[in-house]
């Protein structure tokens, strides 16, 4: 079992920062992708960016030159540093530790970008 949660988040002015951080423990794995979803109210949870264990990084389309993902040493932790924020990112941003056999979430946090 693993046990995944986030921090950071918060309320920030369009065209700010913000960093989100993610910690799994439990019985984790080197073989192990994490990455990070976003669900905006009344829209379905999207890709936003993952990293693999090799630390090869994908990004929607919406957030890259924006958003950067990073994970530790010990690929228990994972990182998204989100700059020149939009209105649009506003979202409930949820930490995803993903094996070849399982899928692991966070409780999610609040990101809300003001215009």
């Amino acid at each position: 079992q693993v046990h995944v949660v986030e921090s950071g988040g918060g309320l920030v002015q369009a065209g700010g920062s913000l960093r989100l951080s993610c910690a799994a423990s439990g019985s984790i794995l080197r073989m192990s992708a994490m990455g990070w979803y976003r669900q905006a109210p009344g829209k379905q949870r999207e890709l936003v960016a993952v990293i693999s264990s090799s630390d090869v990084a994908n990004y929607a389309d919406s957030v890259k030159g924006r958003f950067t993902i990073s994970r530790g040493n010990t690929k228990n932790t994972v990182s998204l540093e989100m700059n020149s924020l939009k209105p649009e990112d506003t979202a409930i941003y949820y930490c995803n530790y993903r094996t070849p056999w399982d899928d692991y979430w966070g409780q999610g946090s609040q990101v809300t970008v003001s215009s």
